[in-house]
């Protein structure tokens, strides 16, 4: 780790910013977002109207609390009844740069901009420089993982790598024969690359790398750092807001970003929660494409004690996320719903019950849905092939199907059984 660099390049003016002048900031961004919302987001407008707020009335962060929430769970519906954007698109759809389509299904746009979802502020956190050779691991395939990181990362000036998913074998040669020092995508996957290549003789010269989309249990992070001696930063955001926190080379929670509005939420009470209590996750971004306002994620955290970073970065800090609300949950880097599951298992009329289990083996997420059927079937084999065939396509995570016996699943079971313990 001798040549990476250190990760001391601030954005002064945001992310170095006291509170008064973060607050000013902030509450200009959203006066300016809620007008251009409310100009030319048809739903948006309306959900305003209907609390009674007009544009002139969100003058200051102040009046956030009297904008209605948006929840993502209701974002499939929204589009469905309004294709595709549910009315939340603030500029015609010929101004977008991409189109996307997330499970749910969900679509989201990509706006204007070369860093669109503003992931440019955790790669120089995370010590990326112009010139450096990054592979992304992340999803190019209809979602917008891979596109968010490749963004920024150009945007830096460092060449990227767009290995997509999968492919280990693949993955280690390009890695390998260009000399990447640098890694972005699921921390799992950099464990699976980083022992495979070892096992295989040809270790790899990835120095730095910036994990999202999959929980960072310390105890994997301590073997990557001393193990394979790659400092490993993490990020949090959505495929619909983009980045909302990452990790400066201090650690100790991740600062929530400069260009966007987190609130954390009582589950109970809806009102703020105070640093230590968890909350759910509700964020506004200052989006001329996509301006979502309020937009609750579903996500469970909690801010930590308000304490000064050795770093210089003065936002608050997310402790990291404790869990979710609802019944979604986040496999392999992709969530998967109870709709999504019951939508595919209705096609199967010998399906009586199920259940969904989420466990962890090692450092990678294993699914499997055990399900009764009503009766025998005649050719087992086939039929769980069918139905994981069917799972997979609407879930967009493969999971193995096993039959279990009738009585085995209580009637108030949950759906989604998350069995993993982070570490």
């Amino acid at each position: 780790m001798a040549k990476l660099r250190e990760s001391r390049i601030l954005e002064v003016s945001l992310e170095t910013q006291d509170e008064p002048a973060r607050r000013a900031y902030q509450g200009r961004r959203l006066r300016e977002t809620v007008a251009h919302a409310f100009a030319h987001a048809p739903r948006t407008r309306a959900s305003l109207e209907a609390a009674g707020v007009q544009p002139s009335e969100v003058a200051s962060l102040d009046a956030l609390a009297r904008i209605p929430i948006t929840r993502k769970d209701d974002l499939s519906a929204l589009d469905a009844a309004n294709l595709p954007f549910g009315g939340l698109l603030a500029v015609p759809v010929g101004k977008l740069q991409r189109i996307f389509m997330s499970p749910g299904p969900i679509y989201d746009p990509q706006g204007a901009g070369d860093d669109y979802w503003r992931f440019r502020h955790a790669f120089a956190a995370a010590g990326f420089r112009e010139g450096d050779v990054v592979q992304n691991s992340a999803s190019y395939h209809l979602t917008p993982l891979g596109f968010m990181l490749d963004a920024a990362l150009r945007s830096l000036g460092c060449v990227v790598i767009p290995a997509g998913v999968g492919q280990t074998e693949l993955q280690i040669r390009l890695a390998a024969d260009v000399g990447a020092t640098g890694y972005v995508g699921t921390p799992s996957f950099l464990h699976t690359l980083l022992t495979k290549a070892r096992e295989a003789k040809r270790p790899l010269g990835i120095e730095a790398a910036f994990v999202t989309a999959e929980m960072l249990p310390e105890s994997l992070r301590a073997e990557l750092e001393q193990d394979f001696s790659v400092r490993v930063l993490q990020g949090y955001g959505t495929a619909d807001l983009g980045l909302l926190a990452y990790e400066c080379p201090e650690k100790g929670g991740m600062h929530l970003h400069p260009e966007c509005i987190v609130e954390l939420l009582d589950l109970e009470t809806g009102k703020p929660s105070t640093p230590g209590q968890p909350g759910e996750v509700v964020a506004t971004v200052f989006d001329e494409a996509y301006p979502l306002l309020r937009f609750a994620t579903g996500d469970l955290s909690a801010l930590a004690s308000p304490s000064p970073c050795p770093c210089g970065r003065t936002a608050p800090k997310l402790t990291g996320l404790l869990g979710r609300v609802g019944d979604a949950v986040k496999v392999k880097g992709m969530f998967i719903r109870g709709a999504q599951i019951d939508a595919a298992m209705r096609g199967f009329p010998e399906v009586a019950r199920w259940q969904a289990v989420v466990e962890r083996e090692g450092h990678q997420d294993q699914l499997s849905y055990l399900v009764e059927t009503a009766a025998p079937v005649p050719d087992e084999a086939a039929f769980r092939a069918r139905l994981g065939d069917a799972l997979r396509e609407s879930a967009k995570v493969r999971g193995e199907v096993r039959l279990v016996a009738a009585g085995t699943l209580s009637p108030t079971a949950k759906r989604i059984d998350d069995r993993r313990v982070w570490k």
